[in-house]
């Protein structure tokens, strides 16, 4: 987890995290552990890849209480499963 990243859309994240090599569910496991972390107001980039994640990983998050701000492929050419940064704040 490393703090003050900007994706590449320039939005100033608090935190950041890279599960695209971690398997449901630790996917989940280690972005509340991040969540955890966090100060309400506070974001965070979580980069994450493949089908179970990308329709995981941002319902849990709603489902805790907390915002997505946006969901995008980080190449818009690569499949729809492949790498995406999810912005999400902690409510």
């Amino acid at each position: 987890m490393n703090n003050a990243v900007k994706d590449n859309k320039g939005h100033k994240t608090d935190f950041y995290i890279d599960i695209t090599n971690e398997v449901c569910p630790l996917t989940f496991v280690k972005t509340k552990l991040l969540i955890e972390s966090m100060q309400p107001g506070q974001t965070a980039e979580v980069r994450l890849r493949g089908r179970e994640p990308l329709e995981n990983i941002p319902r849990s998050v709603k489902d805790h209480g907390h915002g997505i701000l946006s969901l995008e492929p980080e190449d818009p050419s690569q499949p729809p499963d492949g790498i995406h940064r999810l912005i999400l704040k902690k409510a």
